[in-house]
């Protein structure tokens, strides 16, 4: 019955009509679960009244206790405006009634009031526009004083009174079928309250204390049952075990050491040494082929730092084993120049490669996707074309999907179920905070390569405002004059009538006729096309260009090691996770680069605080926590993720010792009683689904 009144409609509700129903659905409220999800912004104290004399902060919102003293009227005509002076014996306020001359009937002189306002001083007086008043009754407690009041997110409308009103009706028909779920021990242990109770304490506390071990409660649950979500899939996916013969397949050939294998025989041809980071990677990888379930790992690391050629090693002892694999890339350039790359290391082994994009012709699909079929081909590169529904496999054992987070979970998913429970590598050159990570990703075993292959050195990173990009445009100028070549990137493609940004078109205009006549530029953006971009960057990379002008398409992908300055207009609009990503493009060889932050002449020091992050760290992990803790888990890479992390109550900067508790106890728990891997938390988990992992089908 819980879960019928959870999913009742708000037009239910007396008093929600069309137009309240109308408000309620622009905060996405539709049901019972979303009003008691819409939980207070802040409160409003009105515990103890203090005095009119106390208030000395402006604006101060007090509850006062106050007797009306006189009337006046301010202005005239349509604008005579009632003002009401009042009185504590403390102090004299005056309370402006703006379109409410009506309550000259009810402030009557000589009577008491509960009073709740706003108050400032103007012209020489204590006065007060907004506010709420309710009688004073010496044998009545107040209804609305005396309590912490709830203050909620409103859309045009809809009033805090409506919303009281109705988040109270939800309470009072739902709380008694809320059973408790959480092991009693686990509510001792922490101190918790029961789920009911929190819930009725978040939304009208008797006092802070109780909000906020309310809060606690809440967020506690929240995460507890999202890390249990996470552990149980991870059970899930290890009880899918591989057929023995596979399995013995596999790991006859799993060592990357072995000379007489084709990893072995890849890196002793290398013409240079593994990072230390790499060979403990390629060790965790070697260890996860050999067990009896798929692998599910993320592999993380700083842009350059060998991501990929660790990916291409470790898919060989599938393709020795007689497996297949796919490499998905989120844009048709990176999938080409990962094909390229695949080709150089893998081709001189045996390893037959196809490219599968948007862009192959019918002709060419047609024969390599009976290629795929037959098992002719070991490893196809390509775009979201991988997951369509003509592409079939004759053995796929093993998936890595590059810069993970622009893929959905559908999408990855499809692309899984082409093969029978294959290995999975995530791989993303944004480095994730330890905090997102432990919460987004608790079930998949993560990899990180810190270490830059030697003779890289650091960019050398300038802050420039906009009065000083005459200089930024000399100092490209000589690194045109030392062979070099250079990256600028804006914010936008074109000029809009309503910002003053600069675009990537104008711009490239500008430098191409008044800055660099004598030097050859090129533009891309996403509006021009795929075989466009693939040209335009070729140049580029064969140094037929000296300089790219672009949007920030180039953040993922594009390899230049000539290039040595990276200009970035407007660098306030971006992300730190996405200004490091966009560094990353330079500084790929031993050759010094540089990259030129430019910023607003208007940017407050706030601005410029946060800038100096960049300035100051080269460490893609430091800067991703700053941006975390910067722009919140919704704006993580400089795009707006919200669905990525939508938690409702708890909050991963301020929870961080609070998840980690959660996941030991689900883990606990789990280890315990392992009937709970197919559980059902039905009653909370419907209040949790706008978490993703419920959304994606994490529980079953």
């Amino acid at each position: 019955m819980f879960l019928a009144e959870l999913r009742t409609s708000v037009t239910e509700l007396k008093g929600v009509g069309p137009s309240i129903a109308k408000a309620y659905a622009s905060l996405g409220i539709y049901s019972y679960k979303d009003l008691l999800a819409h939980i207070p912004r802040t409160y409003e104290d009105r515990q103890h009244p203090v005095t009119l004399a106390q208030l000395h902060r402006e604006p101060c919102s007090a509850y006062v206790i106050v007797e009306v003293i006189a009337h006046e009227y301010i202005g005239h005509g349509s604008k005579r405006t009632l003002k009401v002076i009042v009185s504590d014996e403390t102090a004299v306020a005056s309370l402006l009634c703006f379109g409410r001359n009506f309550l000259e009937r009810m402030l009557t002189v000589g009577r008491h009031f509960h009073l709740y306002g706003t108050f400032s001083r103007h012209f020489g007086e204590l006065q007060c526009s907004t506010f709420e008043v309710e009688p004073r009754h010496q044998a009545a407690e107040p209804k609305q004083f005396g309590l912490l009041l709830p203050v909620y997110g409103l859309a045009s409308g809809l009033t805090q009174k409506t919303l009281r009103r109705d988040i109270t009706h939800v309470l009072e028909q739902s709380c008694p079928y809320l059973e408790e779920e959480l092991p009693e021990e686990l509510i001792s242990r922490h101190r918790l309250l029961s789920y009911p109770t929190a819930l009725q304490q978040i939304h009208f506390p008797s006092d802070f204390a109780q909000m906020h071990l309310a809060l606690k409660t809440l967020s506690y649950t929240e995460l507890f049952y999202l890390q249990t979500a996470m552990l149980r899939r991870a059970a899930v996916r290890r009880e899918q075990k591989r057929s023995a013969h596979l399995s013995r397949a596999v790991n006859d050939h799993t060592s990357f050491s072995e000379p007489d294998t084709l990893a072995g025989r890849l890196v002793s041809s290398l013409p240079f040494s593994l990072t230390a980071d790499q060979e403990t990677v390629l060790a965790e990888i070697e260890q996860d082929l050999s067990q009896p379930y798929p692998m599910n790992r993320l592999l993380q690391g700083d842009v350059g730092s060998g991501k990929t050629l660790t990916g291409f090693i470790s898919i060989l002892p599938i393709i020795e084993s007689g497996g297949q694999a796919a490499f998905m890339a989120p844009t048709e350039l990176l999938a080409k120049q990962h094909a390229e790359s695949a080709a150089r290391f893998l081709e001189p082994l045996g390893v037959r490669i196809a490219l599968l994009t948007g862009s192959v012709s019918a002709r060419q699909r047609k024969l390599l996707i009976a290629a795929l079929a037959s098992g002719e081909l070991d490893l196809v590169i390509g775009t979201h074309a991988l997951f369509s529904d003509d592409v079939r496999f004759r053995d796929l054992r093993y998936v890595i999907i590059d810069e993970q987070q622009r893929f959905g979970v559908a999408q990855r998913i499809s692309l899984m179920q082409k093969g029978i429970s294959p290995h999975q590598l995530l791989m993303t050159a944004t480095p994730i905070p330890r905090t997102m990570a432990l919460t987004v990703f608790g079930d998949l075993d993560i990899s990180t390569i810190r270490t830059m292959p030697p003779g890289r050195m650091p960019v050398i990173t300038h802050l420039a405002s906009e009065k000083s990009r005459d200089r930024v445009y000399h100092a490209v100028r000589v690194e045109f004059e030392r062979g070099h070549q250079a990256y600028f990137v804006y914010p936008r493609i074109e000029a809009s009538t309503d910002s003053e940004l600069r675009d990537a078109q104008s711009m490239y205009e500008y430098l191409r006729t008044q800055q660099y006549p004598d030097r050859k530029g090129g533009l891309i953006h996403s509006r021009i096309s795929e075989d466009e971009k693939i040209s335009i960057m070729h140049q580029f990379r064969d140094g037929a260009l000296d300089y790219l002008v672009s949007t920030s398409v180039v953040e993922v992908g594009v390899d230049v090691a000539n290039a040595t300055c990276m200009i970035i207009e407007h660098a306030e609009r971006f992300g730190l996770s996405a200004l490091h990503q966009l560094r990353g493009r330079v500084g790929r060889d031993a050759h010094q680069s540089y990259a030129f932050l430019i910023y607003s002449n208007e940017l407050q020091e706030d601005g410029k605080k946060r800038l100096k992050v960049m300035k100051e760290s080269h460490d893609g992990f430091v800067i991703a926590e700053q941006d975390l803790l910067i722009r919140g888990p919704g704006e993580l890479s400089g795009k707006r993720q919200s669905g990525y992390l939508a938690l409702m109550f708890a909050d991963i900067i301020r929870d961080l010792a609070l998840m980690k508790s959660a996941r030991e106890d689900a883990r606990m728990i789990l280890d315990t009683d392992q009937s709970l891997l197919k559980a059902e938390y039905a009653p909370i988990r419907a209040l949790l689904t706008r978490c993703p992992p419920f959304d994606d089908g994490f529980i079953e």
